[in-house]
Protein backbone atom coordinates (compact mmCIF):
# COMPACT_ATOMS: atom_id res chain seq x y z
CA UNK A 1 0.00 0.00 0.00
CA UNK A 2 2.64 2.01 -0.92
CA UNK A 3 3.38 4.70 -3.92
CA UNK A 4 3.63 2.11 -6.07
CA UNK A 5 3.96 -0.93 -7.65
CA UNK A 6 0.06 -1.59 -5.98
CA UNK A 7 -0.53 -5.45 -5.49
CA UNK A 8 -0.85 -7.13 -8.69
CA UNK A 9 -3.87 -9.14 -9.48
CA UNK A 10 -3.98 -12.85 -9.29
CA UNK A 11 -5.47 -13.02 -13.49
CA UNK A 12 -2.11 -10.50 -13.87
CA UNK A 13 0.23 -12.56 -12.25
CA UNK A 14 -1.57 -16.01 -14.37
CA UNK A 15 -1.08 -13.92 -17.46
CA UNK A 16 2.32 -13.48 -16.46
CA UNK A 17 3.13 -17.23 -16.66
CA UNK A 18 2.07 -18.02 -20.28
CA UNK A 19 4.51 -19.46 -22.63
CA UNK A 20 6.88 -16.96 -24.30
CA UNK A 21 6.46 -16.21 -27.86
CA UNK A 22 8.32 -14.60 -30.58
CA UNK A 23 7.88 -10.78 -30.56
CA UNK A 24 6.45 -11.01 -34.43
CA UNK A 25 4.44 -13.98 -34.18
CA UNK A 26 0.87 -13.49 -36.12
CA UNK A 27 -0.76 -14.35 -32.17
CA UNK A 28 2.09 -11.67 -30.91
CA UNK A 29 1.00 -8.90 -32.92
CA UNK A 30 -2.97 -9.72 -33.06
CA UNK A 31 -2.40 -9.22 -29.26
CA UNK A 32 -0.59 -6.32 -29.75
CA UNK A 33 -2.67 -4.19 -32.20
CA UNK A 34 -5.81 -5.34 -29.00
CA UNK A 35 -3.24 -3.66 -26.76
CA UNK A 36 -3.62 -0.28 -28.52
CA UNK A 37 -7.24 -0.52 -28.19
CA UNK A 38 -7.31 -1.31 -24.80
CA UNK A 39 -5.12 1.61 -24.06
CA UNK A 40 -7.29 4.09 -26.21
CA UNK A 41 -9.82 3.10 -23.91
CA UNK A 42 -7.99 3.66 -20.98
CA UNK A 43 -6.82 6.90 -22.18
CA UNK A 44 -10.05 7.94 -23.84
CA UNK A 45 -8.16 8.83 -27.13
CA UNK A 46 -8.63 7.78 -30.72
CA UNK A 47 -4.71 8.82 -31.43
CA UNK A 48 -2.99 6.48 -33.88
CA UNK A 49 0.21 6.47 -32.04
CA UNK A 50 -0.90 4.86 -28.75
CA UNK A 51 1.68 2.31 -27.29
CA UNK A 52 3.62 1.23 -24.07
CA UNK A 53 7.05 1.86 -24.40
CA UNK A 54 8.95 -1.24 -23.16
CA UNK A 55 10.65 0.58 -19.99
CA UNK A 56 8.90 2.60 -16.81
CA UNK A 57 7.37 5.59 -16.99
CA UNK A 58 10.04 6.92 -16.38
CA UNK A 59 10.97 5.96 -19.96
CA UNK A 60 7.45 7.28 -21.18
CA UNK A 61 8.35 10.68 -19.68
CA UNK A 62 11.63 10.65 -21.53
CA UNK A 63 9.97 9.72 -24.54
CA UNK A 64 8.00 12.49 -24.59
CA UNK A 65 10.37 15.16 -23.99
CA UNK A 66 13.02 13.90 -26.73
CA UNK A 67 10.40 13.39 -29.01
CA UNK A 68 8.77 17.06 -28.78
CA UNK A 69 12.16 18.73 -27.99
CA UNK A 70 15.24 20.08 -29.62
CA UNK A 71 18.22 22.04 -28.82
CA UNK A 72 17.02 25.60 -28.35
CA UNK A 73 13.47 24.76 -27.68
CA UNK A 74 12.05 26.68 -24.81
CA UNK A 75 9.56 24.59 -22.09
CA UNK A 76 7.48 25.75 -19.37
CA UNK A 77 7.41 23.13 -16.55
CA UNK A 78 5.32 23.20 -13.83
CA UNK A 79 6.58 21.90 -11.02
CA UNK A 80 4.81 21.03 -7.33
CA UNK A 81 6.58 17.89 -6.47
CA UNK A 82 9.67 15.72 -7.16
CA UNK A 83 8.25 14.36 -10.75
CA UNK A 84 8.00 18.49 -12.09
CA UNK A 85 11.68 18.09 -10.93
CA UNK A 86 12.68 15.64 -13.46
CA UNK A 87 10.56 16.81 -16.33
CA UNK A 88 13.18 19.81 -16.02
CA UNK A 89 15.94 17.82 -16.05
CA UNK A 90 14.67 15.79 -18.96
CA UNK A 91 14.03 19.63 -20.48
CA UNK A 92 17.45 20.23 -19.78
CA UNK A 93 18.98 17.33 -21.37
CA UNK A 94 17.12 17.55 -24.53
CA UNK A 95 19.33 20.87 -24.57
CA UNK A 96 16.08 23.17 -24.36
CA UNK A 97 15.15 25.75 -21.87
CA UNK A 98 12.97 24.87 -19.26
CA UNK A 99 10.77 27.87 -17.18
CA UNK A 100 10.16 26.47 -14.43
CA UNK A 101 6.40 27.71 -12.44
CA UNK A 102 7.08 26.75 -8.87
CA UNK A 103 4.13 25.36 -6.56
CA UNK A 104 4.08 24.78 -2.98
CA UNK A 105 4.46 21.17 -2.16
CA UNK A 106 1.06 19.36 -1.52
CA UNK A 107 -1.06 22.16 -3.41
CA UNK A 108 -2.25 21.54 -7.23
CA UNK A 109 -0.57 23.62 -9.91
CA UNK A 110 -1.82 27.51 -10.30
CA UNK A 111 -3.51 28.24 -13.74
CA UNK A 112 -2.73 31.77 -13.30
CA UNK A 113 1.08 31.05 -12.62
CA UNK A 114 1.00 28.78 -15.74
CA UNK A 115 -0.77 31.45 -17.61
CA UNK A 116 1.57 34.55 -16.75
CA UNK A 117 4.68 31.96 -17.27
CA UNK A 118 3.32 31.11 -20.77
CA UNK A 119 2.23 35.32 -21.91
CA UNK A 120 5.86 36.41 -20.83
CA UNK A 121 7.40 33.24 -23.06
CA UNK A 122 5.22 33.57 -25.97
CA UNK A 123 7.68 31.30 -27.80
CA UNK A 124 7.63 28.29 -25.59
CA UNK A 125 7.36 25.02 -27.53
CA UNK A 126 6.10 22.78 -24.73
CA UNK A 127 3.79 23.27 -21.14
CA UNK A 128 4.63 20.12 -19.08
CA UNK A 129 2.81 19.16 -16.05
CA UNK A 130 2.07 16.24 -13.63
CA UNK A 131 -1.62 15.26 -13.32
CA UNK A 132 -1.58 13.31 -10.70
CA UNK A 133 2.04 14.17 -8.15
CA UNK A 134 2.61 11.13 -6.67
CA UNK A 135 5.23 12.85 -3.87
CA UNK A 136 2.84 14.53 -2.04
CA UNK A 137 -0.98 13.55 -3.42
CA UNK A 138 -2.15 16.22 -5.51
CA UNK A 139 -4.11 16.56 -8.37
CA UNK A 140 -3.83 18.91 -10.27
CA UNK A 141 -6.55 20.63 -13.15
CA UNK A 142 -5.37 18.90 -15.99
CA UNK A 143 -7.79 20.15 -18.45
CA UNK A 144 -7.59 24.03 -17.64
CA UNK A 145 -3.81 23.48 -18.47
CA UNK A 146 -3.84 21.43 -21.20
CA UNK A 147 -6.55 24.03 -22.19
CA UNK A 148 -4.19 27.26 -21.80
CA UNK A 149 -1.32 24.95 -23.86
CA UNK A 150 -3.62 25.27 -26.52
CA UNK A 151 -4.77 28.90 -26.39
CA UNK A 152 -0.84 29.42 -26.33
CA UNK A 153 -0.23 27.64 -28.95
CA UNK A 154 1.82 24.96 -26.92
CA UNK A 155 2.06 21.33 -26.98
CA UNK A 156 1.22 19.72 -23.95
CA UNK A 157 3.23 16.95 -22.16
CA UNK A 158 1.05 15.46 -19.01
CA UNK A 159 2.46 13.32 -16.59
CA UNK A 160 -0.37 10.49 -15.49
CA UNK A 161 1.96 7.45 -13.87
CA UNK A 162 0.15 7.56 -10.96
CA UNK A 163 -3.66 8.64 -12.63
CA UNK A 164 -4.65 6.16 -15.41
CA UNK A 165 -7.71 4.11 -14.35
CA UNK A 166 -7.70 5.95 -10.93
CA UNK A 167 -9.13 9.28 -11.86
CA UNK A 168 -10.87 10.81 -14.49
CA UNK A 169 -8.12 11.41 -18.01
CA UNK A 170 -9.90 12.41 -21.24
CA UNK A 171 -6.97 12.67 -23.25
CA UNK A 172 -9.05 13.29 -26.07
CA UNK A 173 -11.50 15.90 -24.43
CA UNK A 174 -8.88 17.56 -23.05
CA UNK A 175 -6.70 17.91 -26.04
CA UNK A 176 -3.64 16.66 -24.08
CA UNK A 177 -1.15 16.53 -26.59
CA UNK A 178 2.20 13.86 -25.30
CA UNK A 179 0.08 11.48 -22.15
CA UNK A 180 2.57 8.79 -20.57
CA UNK A 181 1.87 6.60 -17.61
CA UNK A 182 2.69 3.24 -16.15
CA UNK A 183 1.59 0.22 -15.37
CA UNK A 184 2.49 -0.74 -11.49
CA UNK A 185 -0.01 1.98 -10.30
CA UNK A 186 -3.75 1.90 -10.79
CA UNK A 187 -3.69 -0.85 -13.45
CA UNK A 188 -2.44 -3.23 -10.67
CA UNK A 189 0.23 -4.88 -13.74
CA UNK A 190 3.73 -5.33 -12.95
CA UNK A 191 6.21 -2.48 -13.68
CA UNK A 192 7.88 -1.97 -16.39
CA UNK A 193 6.05 -0.67 -19.28
CA UNK A 194 5.02 2.77 -19.91
CA UNK A 195 1.86 3.21 -21.86
CA UNK A 196 2.23 6.97 -23.86
CA UNK A 197 0.14 8.41 -26.30
CA UNK A 198 0.89 11.41 -29.02
CA UNK A 199 -1.99 13.42 -30.44
CA UNK A 200 -2.07 14.48 -34.39
CA UNK A 201 -0.04 17.75 -33.40
CA UNK A 202 2.61 15.94 -31.39
CA UNK A 203 3.05 13.51 -34.31
CA UNK A 204 3.49 16.35 -36.36
CA UNK A 205 5.90 17.89 -34.57
CA UNK A 206 8.12 14.58 -34.15
CA UNK A 207 7.86 14.71 -38.03
CA UNK A 208 8.66 18.35 -38.75
CA UNK A 209 11.75 18.20 -36.57
CA UNK A 210 15.35 19.14 -37.94
CA UNK A 211 17.41 17.36 -35.57
CA UNK A 212 17.21 13.34 -35.26
CA UNK A 213 15.42 12.28 -31.51
CA UNK A 214 18.28 12.14 -29.65
CA UNK A 215 17.30 8.69 -27.99
CA UNK A 216 17.24 5.72 -30.79
CA UNK A 217 15.51 3.65 -28.36
CA UNK A 218 12.81 6.07 -27.84
CA UNK A 219 12.26 7.63 -31.51
CA UNK A 220 8.59 6.95 -32.14
CA UNK A 221 9.23 7.78 -36.17
CA UNK A 222 11.28 4.16 -35.42
CA UNK A 223 9.30 2.53 -32.42
CA UNK A 224 5.53 3.34 -35.35
CA UNK A 225 6.90 0.41 -37.48
CA UNK A 226 7.12 -2.04 -35.01
CA UNK A 227 3.59 -0.55 -33.67
CA UNK A 228 1.88 0.60 -36.59
CA UNK A 229 -1.18 -1.06 -37.68
CA UNK A 230 -1.31 -3.98 -40.08
CA UNK A 231 0.04 -7.53 -39.52
CA UNK A 232 3.67 -6.47 -41.35
CA UNK A 233 5.93 -5.45 -38.47
CA UNK A 234 9.16 -3.41 -38.73
CA UNK A 235 11.53 -5.07 -36.23
CA UNK A 236 12.70 -2.37 -33.67
CA UNK A 237 13.41 -4.39 -30.85
CA UNK A 238 12.59 -7.51 -28.74
CA UNK A 239 9.77 -7.04 -26.74
CA UNK A 240 9.17 -7.95 -23.50
CA UNK A 241 6.32 -10.54 -24.15
CA UNK A 242 5.26 -12.27 -21.22
CA UNK A 243 4.93 -8.37 -19.10
CA UNK A 244 2.71 -7.27 -22.42
CA UNK A 245 0.71 -10.43 -21.57
CA UNK A 246 0.09 -9.01 -17.72
CA UNK A 247 -0.67 -5.52 -19.24
CA UNK A 248 -3.24 -6.72 -21.38
CA UNK A 249 -5.12 -8.78 -19.04
CA UNK A 250 -4.84 -5.50 -16.92
CA UNK A 251 -6.61 -3.36 -19.65
CA UNK A 252 -9.55 -6.59 -20.40
CA UNK A 253 -9.83 -6.30 -16.44
CA UNK A 254 -10.29 -2.57 -16.70
CA UNK A 255 -12.83 -2.62 -19.53
CA UNK A 256 -14.71 -5.20 -17.22
CA UNK A 257 -15.12 -3.19 -14.58
CA UNK A 258 -15.80 -0.05 -16.55
CA UNK A 259 -13.35 3.05 -16.20
CA UNK A 260 -16.11 5.15 -14.55
CA UNK A 261 -16.87 1.73 -11.87
CA UNK A 262 -12.59 1.96 -11.36
CA UNK A 263 -12.41 5.74 -10.54
CA UNK A 264 -15.62 5.27 -8.50
CA UNK A 265 -14.15 2.29 -6.56
CA UNK A 266 -10.59 4.40 -6.14
CA UNK A 267 -13.03 7.58 -4.65
CA UNK A 268 -14.97 5.32 -2.25
CA UNK A 269 -11.94 3.54 -0.64
CA UNK A 270 -10.08 6.86 -0.16
CA UNK A 271 -13.74 8.00 1.78
CA UNK A 272 -13.00 4.96 3.82
CA UNK A 273 -8.95 5.24 4.25
CA UNK A 274 -9.69 9.28 5.16
CA UNK A 275 -11.88 8.06 7.75
CA UNK A 276 -10.64 5.53 9.42
CA UNK A 277 -7.33 7.60 9.41
CA UNK A 278 -8.83 10.96 10.37
CA UNK A 279 -10.40 8.73 13.32
CA UNK A 280 -7.17 7.81 14.96
CA UNK A 281 -5.63 11.92 14.32
CA UNK A 282 -3.86 11.43 11.27
CA UNK A 283 -3.89 14.61 8.72
CA UNK A 284 -3.87 15.06 5.07
CA UNK A 285 -1.61 17.09 3.51
CA UNK A 286 -3.41 17.67 0.50
CA UNK A 287 -6.80 19.88 0.78
CA UNK A 288 -10.35 17.42 0.13
CA UNK A 289 -10.83 19.16 -3.84
CA UNK A 290 -7.17 18.70 -5.12
CA UNK A 291 -6.32 15.12 -3.27
CA UNK A 292 -6.28 12.01 -5.06
CA UNK A 293 -7.93 8.97 -3.87
CA UNK A 294 -5.16 6.35 -4.83
CA UNK A 295 -2.03 8.14 -2.85
CA UNK A 296 -2.56 9.68 0.43
CA UNK A 297 -0.66 11.93 1.83
CA UNK A 298 -0.43 12.20 5.43
CA UNK A 299 1.58 14.07 7.85
CA UNK A 300 3.26 11.59 10.49
CA UNK A 301 1.80 12.45 14.32
CA UNK A 302 4.09 14.77 16.02
CA UNK A 303 6.54 12.05 18.28
CA UNK A 304 6.06 9.55 16.11
CA UNK A 305 9.41 7.89 14.51
CA UNK A 306 8.86 7.22 10.74
CA UNK A 307 11.28 4.69 10.00
CA UNK A 308 10.12 2.62 13.02
CA UNK A 309 6.82 2.87 12.10
CA UNK A 310 7.39 1.59 8.27
CA UNK A 311 9.17 -1.05 9.39
CA UNK A 312 7.11 -2.63 12.09
CA UNK A 313 4.47 -2.57 9.43
CA UNK A 314 6.69 -4.45 6.77
CA UNK A 315 7.99 -6.87 9.67
CA UNK A 316 5.04 -7.35 11.60
CA UNK A 317 2.29 -6.92 9.33
CA UNK A 318 3.95 -7.39 5.66
CA UNK A 319 2.47 -4.23 4.81
CA UNK A 320 4.48 -1.49 2.67
CA UNK A 321 3.80 2.15 3.11
CA UNK A 322 5.63 5.23 1.38
CA UNK A 323 8.38 7.56 2.86
CA UNK A 324 7.66 11.29 2.33
CA UNK A 325 10.41 12.18 -0.82
CA UNK A 326 12.33 15.78 -1.24
CA UNK A 327 10.67 18.67 0.55
CA UNK A 328 8.70 15.49 2.95
CA UNK A 329 10.99 13.14 4.04
CA UNK A 330 10.38 12.26 6.85
CA UNK A 331 7.31 14.52 7.32
CA UNK A 332 4.24 12.62 5.72
CA UNK A 333 3.47 8.74 4.66
CA UNK A 334 2.51 7.96 1.29
CA UNK A 335 -0.36 5.57 1.75
CA UNK A 336 -1.58 3.91 -1.64
CA UNK A 337 -5.12 2.77 -2.80
CA UNK A 338 -4.13 1.51 -6.14
CA UNK A 339 -5.79 -0.68 -8.69
CA UNK A 340 -6.04 -3.79 -6.64
CA UNK A 341 -5.01 -2.91 -3.82
CA UNK A 342 -8.03 -0.26 -3.18
CA UNK A 343 -9.97 -2.96 -1.18
CA UNK A 344 -12.00 -2.56 1.76
CA UNK A 345 -9.26 -5.45 3.55
CA UNK A 346 -6.45 -3.54 2.75
CA UNK A 347 -7.83 -0.32 4.89
CA UNK A 348 -8.54 -2.41 7.58
CA UNK A 349 -5.24 -4.46 7.71
CA UNK A 350 -3.66 -0.59 7.39
CA UNK A 351 -5.79 0.78 10.71
CA UNK A 352 -4.76 -2.25 12.59
CA UNK A 353 -1.33 -2.23 11.89
CA UNK A 354 -1.13 1.04 11.91
CA UNK A 355 -2.65 1.15 15.56
CA UNK A 356 -0.59 -1.44 16.76
CA UNK A 357 2.41 0.30 15.29
CA UNK A 358 1.78 4.23 17.09
CA UNK A 359 0.92 1.94 20.18
CA UNK A 360 4.16 0.47 19.86
CA UNK A 361 5.46 4.46 20.94
CA UNK A 362 3.38 4.98 23.81
CA UNK A 363 0.54 6.80 21.64
CA UNK A 364 -2.73 5.68 22.75
CA UNK A 365 -5.47 4.80 19.65
CA UNK A 366 -8.96 3.54 19.43
CA UNK A 367 -8.92 0.80 16.74
CA UNK A 368 -12.46 0.21 17.29
CA UNK A 369 -13.23 3.76 16.56
CA UNK A 370 -11.33 4.26 13.58
CA UNK A 371 -12.92 0.40 11.81
CA UNK A 372 -16.10 1.87 12.66
CA UNK A 373 -15.34 5.34 10.86
CA UNK A 374 -14.37 3.31 7.98
CA UNK A 375 -17.70 0.77 8.38
CA UNK A 376 -19.81 3.88 8.50
CA UNK A 377 -18.11 5.39 4.88
CA UNK A 378 -18.73 2.35 3.14
CA UNK A 379 -22.56 1.69 4.03
CA UNK A 380 -25.01 1.83 1.84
Amino acid sequence: MGPGPSDVHPRILEALGRPTIGHLDPDFVAMMDEIKTLLKYAFQTDNELTLPVSAPGSAGMEACFVNLLEPGDKAVVCVNGVFGNRMVENVTRCGATAVRVDQEWGKPVDPDAVSAALEANPDAKVLAFVHAETSTGARSDAETLCNLAQRHGCLSIVDTVTSLGGIPLYVDRWKADAVYSGTQKCLSCTPGLSPVTFSDAAVAAIKARKHPVQSWFLDMNLILGYWGEGAKRAYHHTAPINALYALHESLVMLQEEGLENAWQRHATMHRALAAGLQSMGIEFVVAEAARLPQLNSVYIPEGIDDAQVRQYLLSKHNLEIGAGLGDFAGKVWRIGLMGYSARRENIELLIRALSDAMREQGRSVDTDAALSAVSAALAP
